[in-house]
């Protein structure tokens, strides 16, 4: 028999809780010492107060939990229920870690509303480029860098060399986080048999970008901070008489495993307002 104190040490759970199972009928001692009332235990209600605790974590009501452990449930049928329980605090973690990223970059954004304006821009007139891409709708930002990379791991698959920085474009006519339509092109010299094909089993497909006038800024950050400056790049082209006139582009400057913090050129194709 284990004392009070040595079964709470073992059960890793306090006395007083214990105490508590005992006055509602949840968890009684196996006996009573009739000199000093002291609660004793056997080592195999451990497995008794194991299910306890774990039932409670899952949600149930103290007094829902005597029917279930009245039923005998085995240690297969509570581990499943337990892994099911795992899995869906894990996706709220991750959910609540997302809503927690997207407040950061709101506070980061009106902490530097007073600054914004003063992002360097330049204006640029690109010349048609060549080079094959891929566009696919994808579910948010972990789908955007599969494209990505699997697009590129596509080029050098197939013996090519980039002849300049990788562009994803976003066509989307509004904010679609959870199916972006993005297209990621490669400038290289387009020979041979197309379409070509990638690690992911994407089709390269020959494109050319038409020439444009963009208006052009240049970000040092982490990815997830590119609302800053898209937000500042859309206020310069407003503020100085032009409209946005096609899809946004990313260029890649820099890649996430460089030293140093990520590169990225946003541009903004422009028309007179």
């Amino acid at each position: 028999m284990l004392k009070v104190g040595e079964f709470s040490k073992l059960g890793m759970v306090s006395v007083s809780l214990l105490r508590y199972y005992d006055k509602i009928g949840l968890l009684e001692p196996a006996a009573v010492d009739p000199i000093n009332g002291y609660r004793l235990y056997r080592a195999t209600q451990l497995r008794d107060l194991n299910r306890i605790i774990a039932l409670k974590d899952l949600g149930l009501a103290l007094e829902e939990i005597p029917p279930v452990l009245a039923d005998e449930l085995t240690g297969s049928e509570l581990r499943g229920m337990l892994r099911l329980k795992q899995a869906e605090i894990r996706r709220h973690i991750a959910e609540e870690q997302e809503r927690l990223q997207r407040v950061a970059v709101r506070l980061t954004l009106i902490e530097k509303e007073g600054t914004m304006p003063d992002t360097e821009v330049t204006i640029k007139t690109l010349e048609a480029a060549a080079g094959l891409s891929v566009r696919e709708t994808v579910p948010g930002g972990p789908g955007i860098g599969d494209v990505i990379g699997d697009t590129i791991g596509g080029i050098f698959a197939n013996g090519l060399q980039l002849a300049g920085a990788p562009i994803a474009i976003y066509h989307d006519l509004e904010f679609t986080p959870d199916s972006v339509d993005v297209e990621v092109f490669c400038p290289v010299a387009v020979s041979g048999a197309t379409p070509l094909e990638t690690p992911g089993g994407r089709k390269l497909e020959p494109r050319t970008l038409e020439a444009a006038e963009v208006a052009s800024t240049v970000f040092v950050g982490n990815y997830e901070e590119l609302a800053t400056p898209y937000q500042a790049l859309a206020a310069w082209i407003g503020e100085h008489g032009y409209r946005v006139a096609g899809p946004t582009q990313e260029i890649y400057m820099s890649g996430p495993d460089e030293p140093g913090p990520p590169v990225t050129e946003i541009r903004m194709p422009i028309t007179t307002a």
